[in-house]
């Protein structure tokens, strides 16, 4: 069942042909995961499906449950030209490489910025409990100015207020750039566990051997092309793919 399909996309930057004819799908329950080298397009992509940049031409079909005459049902979406704040509203979120959490808030501000379009008061109390569950780190922290925290903390709380949306699609930027080992690993088993919770994940990451190990498929993406695809098994022993991006 596909959740996301991005058809045909191009994307400009003035003169420079950033995304050309990117074609990709993600289906529900899948981590599927986007490799490549720096400035390969790879961010652009992401942030074209959360509306923050506007493609020249092609489509963004996103899927969602959604209520019809009192049964809930999959419907398609087209959020190619949708503003960021609607297509949160469709229940996808985005955690932007680099974290972008509010560095002055506190790490249960952060929370309740996460939570904008929840309106029941006692069901955003349940979320935060659930992300504090996931995250014993933040719980710890609950009250801390969230620019005290370390760059693991940080982007645990990252993930944590895009998770206070319900999106069903996850889109994880570079989640562990900067990280130390310890907290890649955990970072990593963070994510593995959310999908095993259910949870539908596009992944943009640098460290190439971690995202294949845990992604369903992959697609890599060389200067605003894709130029292979497969299962994370198959481009794990893909000769091309290990002397590119696994020094192999």
């Amino acid at each position: 069942m596909k959740i996301l399909r991005v058809n045909n996309l191009n994307v400009f930057y003035g003169q420079i042909h950033a995304l050309k004819d990117v074609s990709l799908e993600v289906n529900k329950g899948e981590i599927v995961s986007l490799i490549g080298a720096n400035g390969a397009g790879k961010t652009t992509l992401m942030t074209t499906i959360s509306g923050l940049i506007r493609p020249k031409s092609g489509s963004i079909i996103y899927a969602c449950d959604t209520k019809i005459n009192d049964k809930i049902e999959l419907m398609d979406y087209e959020i190619t030209k949708l503003p960021p704040h609607k297509i949160v509203s469709l229940k996808l979120s985005q955690v932007p490489e680099g974290r972008q959490i509010f560095l002055g808030l506190t790490v249960d501000e952060n929370l309740d910025m996460g939570a904008f379009l929840q309106k029941d008061k006692n069901h955003i109390k349940e979320l935060k409990e659930e992300m504090f569950s996931l995250f014993p780190r933040l719980l710890e922290r609950k009250k801390q100015i969230a620019g005290t925290l370390s760059g693991g903390e940080q982007q645990m709380l990252a993930i944590a207020r895009a998770l206070m949306s319900e999106p069903e699609l996850l889109l994880l930027d570079e989640p562990s750039m900067g990280l130390s080992p310890l907290f890649v690993q955990e970072v990593f088993a963070i994510i593995k566990r959310l999908n095993e919770k259910g949870q539908t994940i596009l992944l943009v990451e640098q460290n190439a051997k971690a995202a294949l190990n845990i992604s369903n498929r992959a697609y890599v993406l060389e200067t605003g092309n894709i130029v292979l695809t497969g299962t994370g098994e198959e481009l794990l022993h893909n000769d091309a793919v290990k002397k590119a991006y696994l020094g192999k």
